[in-house]
């Protein structure tokens, strides 16, 4: 366009200065070697003009002529190349496509029309068609011939800790992880495996460095950056707090600070303040971190904060957790552990019914057993409520790739992936109701639980000769374990609990009667009926 505009200004200038000069006629009039020529100013004009056309068009053939050679060879060159570049386009979309006859063809073709030195990208086609045929060692010498050339650097050091992770060779991909990591820690993947080396190393300060380049460098986003982080320092604080509590401290402050509701932070840092006297603000930091996300060690660790309080002031310490989180299932059975601690059955029996009723999982039955073996003793209840503990959902634990643990920790052991321990149900639990016919299902039970009003004055103790039950999920239990015994009630009056026996002591039963009905009293039970069958 701008080449062009300019020939369009040339010419109008051209066409302007002819027309100025014929507005202007004249005479030229030229003395050479004695002879007089004379001619008009614009024929003058129009010969001089030409006479410079024909040196440009001349020279123009004469360079023409001379670069002939040259141009005769990039012509095939550049078709050459251009077929090179085409069977190299066709081997990578070959090798992609996991056909390494027609990706090792083309290699072959590429090498032959472009030097290998002109196109890195040869190698590049030639390792996948080795990794394809799974021959690893011309792979690897791929790979190293590419990173010992500066383009290619980083893509051969890929290709290197890629086979040596195959190969499990974690040194050898640490170090080219490392290697890559140093010379561009803009890659994401060089970095984090760098990251990970170091944090598996315990090298805390290294891994911090590391990802503040990265955050520098937007390799990674500011959320996740601050995450990461503060998984980082809770992990250093918790190398130092058995030998630099100060220290450790405040580390868990910074990830606090990055995290607010980062519970082993806000644990270490508690842990540390507690060494230090410093109850109260120990406290404050526990029922901030509980009022975000209420979880069951930062409740324990708030209600035992000072080692000489006696069981009620625990209970009450629970008790105000409770008040900050109503209606939570941690609330409720960290309040029924510590009543239960301090001998009040009733209120922790009502607690962990209410986290039952919240949400029927194992801790709460094993609970529900406890109280009742502190409190009765009753073998036969407590198996109840063992059998419900066995088919609940398990509680929630520190979970990463499968891995079950019992305290948090900054790397998995299976994969070593940072930030990997998530607080959850571990996988494997039994969901659902259970088949008919098997053991009580934990919604059958939940269906039959009085309230925990009611709880407190219903009784459910029966006569010897009497092996009715409470529920219809009960008598389930009882058909299975005494078949010739327990028979189901034909009315919802029959499988009503009988009221206790006068001077007896009422006791509730949630959920309904013991699995063991007792033996039978022959003499106050008539004889059943026998009648002779043929067929």
């Amino acid at each position: 366009m701008i080449r062009l505009l300019i020939f369009a200004i040339l010419v109008l200038a051209l066409g302007y200065g002819f027309s100025w000069l014929a507005d202007r006629p004249g005479d030229l009039s030229l003395v050479w070697e004695g002879q007089l020529y004379q001619t008009k100013l614009i024929v003058a004009a129009a010969i001089l003009i030409a006479i410079v056309a024909a040196v440009m068009i001349v020279w123009w053939f004469v360079r023409l002529i001379w670069t002939s050679p040259y141009s005769v060879t990039r012509y095939f060159r550049a078709r050459k190349r251009d077929r090179g570049y085409q069977a190299l386009s066709t081997g990578l979309i070959a090798a992609g496509a996991g056909n390494a006859l027609l990706a090792r063809k083309m290699a072959a073709r590429s090498r032959g029309l472009i030097r290998a030195d002109q196109e890195p990208l040869i190698n590049l086609l030639e390792a996948q068609a080795a990794l394809i045929e799974g021959k690893h060692d011309e792979a690897r010498q791929k790979f190293e011939q590419m990173a010992n050339d500066p383009e290619t650097r980083e893509l051969g050091l890929r290709g290197l800790y890629l086979e040596a992770k195959r190969l499990g060779a974690h040194e050898a991909a640490r170090q080219y992880a490392e290697k890559a990591a140093d010379q561009a820690p803009y890659l994401p993947w060089a970095a984090q495996a760098t990251l990970e080396y170091r944090s598996q190393a315990g090298r805390w300060d290294d891994a911090i460095k590391l990802l503040d380049q990265q955050k520098v460098a937007h390799v990674v986003d500011k959320a996740t950056a601050n995450r990461q982080r503060a998984v980082l320092l809770t992990a250093r604080a918790n190398d130092k707090l058995e030998s630099d509590p100060t220290g450790a401290r405040d580390d868990a402050l910074a990830a606090l600070k990055l995290v607010d509701d980062f519970v082993p932070a806000a644990l270490i840092a508690a842990k540390a303040l507690f060494r230090e006297d410093k109850v109260r603000k120990a406290a404050s930091i526990l029922e901030q971190v509980w009022k975000a996300q209420p979880h069951p060690e930062v409740g324990r660790a708030y209600v035992r904060a000072r080692s000489g309080d006696s069981v009620l002031d625990r209970l009450k310490r629970a008790e105000r957790l409770e008040a900050i989180r109503p209606n939570n299932v941690e609330a409720l059975l960290l309040t029924a552990k510590a009543a239960m601690d301090a001998g009040d059955f009733a209120k922790a029996r009502a607690k962990a019914e209410a986290a039952a009723r919240i949400d029927a999982r194992e801790g709460a039955f094993l609970l529900l057993a406890d109280i009742e073996e502190a409190e009765t003793g009753d073998q036969g209840r407590i198996r109840h409520w063992m059998a419900q503990a066995l088919r609940a959902p398990r509680d929630p634990a520190w979970v990463a790739d499968g891995f079950v643990s019992e305290k948090w920790l900054p790397l998995s052991p299976i994969t070593g992936r940072l930030d990997a321990f998530e607080w959850k149900a571990p996988f494997g639990q039994i969901d659902g109701p259970v088949e008919e016919g098997s053991t009580v299902s934990v919604d059958a039970a939940l269906k039959s639980l009085p309230p925990v009003r009611e709880a407190a004055t219903a009784t459910t103790a029966a006569k010897p000769s009497s092996p009715k039950v409470a529920s219809p999920a009960a008598d389930t239990y009882v058909m299975e374990l005494e078949p010739a015994v327990a028979k189901p009630a034909s009315s919802p009056s029959e499988a009503a609990p009988k009221p206790a026996q006068q001077g007896e002591e009422p006791r509730p039963f949630f959920g309904g009667a013991p699995d063991d009905p007792g033996v039978k009293d022959r003499k106050l039970e008539p004889e059943p009926k026998t009648r002779l069958k043929l067929f």
